[in-house]
């Protein structure tokens, strides 16, 4: 049977962390919980600290969620690795259809907001556009069909990861992984998620900034 980790990146999540993790614990209750908490300042530390069977890593400076997921991943134990947002938007429950389609052999399952559902202020407009440009873009320089390239609500098998050298500090690891994983000719396989709105914290997501960061990623991955 395969082990699971379920790895959790965040930064200022008081509000909405907990509810998050009781979630991962009721879809897919016997995976391994790994909670970073990327140099939070308001009292997620304090909520992790009282939430019982999850592995906390603490980085004691904020540097970003590309550093806070390949913490994550350097920890992890089981086969394979799921990745699902702190802040509440992803919801656990379609954890276990991504599950299900990884048991039948799907080795990077895309969870896309896209083909689900978004609820009233699960994404912004400029971000909704910036993301299909981004994913438009992926598709014509890899020849691939993948509607939500930032998604960070993925199951992947950790042999798939294992080989990569991931250099992403920030927003743009989603795109490097994608990237990576499709120059190995890796199938996308996409499932239906429901994006919800936040309930409480602040996105640390800055358009022009993140935004020509994963641009460079996606041009640099492309041409080496």
């Amino acid at each position: 049977m395969k082990k699971y980790s379920v790895i959790i990146a965040c930064h200022n999540e008081q509000a909405s962390i907990a509810r998050v993790i009781d979630g991962v614990k009721q879809f897919v209750p016997d995976a391994e919980i790994i909670a970073v908490d990327d140099g939070s300042q308001d009292g997620t530390a304090g909520v992790l600290a009282r939430l019982e069977g999850i592995r906390t890593v603490t980085l004691p400076v904020n540097g970003g969620k590309g550093v806070a997921l390949r913490k994550g991943i350097e920890q992890a134990r089981g086969d394979v690795l799921v990745f699902i947002d702190g802040d509440g938007q992803d919801d656990p429950a379609d954890l276990q259809r991504m599950i299900q389609e990884n048991e039948k052999g799907h080795r990077f399952v895309n969870g896309s907001k896209f083909i689900g559902a978004i609820e009233d202020g699960g994404i912004s407009r400029p971000n909704y556009w910036g993301n299909r440009f981004m994913s438009g873009l992926i598709n014509l320089f890899f020849g691939s069909t993948v509607t939500d390239s930032q998604s960070g609500f993925r199951v992947i098998d950790k042999q798939v990861v294992s080989p990569w050298r991931i250099t992403a500090t920030q927003y743009e690891i989603e795109t490097e992984m994608l990237c990576k994983a499709l120059k190995a000719k890796v199938e996308i396989f996409e499932v239906p998620v429901t994006r919800k709105a936040r309930t409480g914290g602040r996105t640390g997501f800055r358009r022009v900034r993140n935004g020509m960061r994963i641009l460079f990623t996606i041009l640099r991955e492309r041409l080496t």
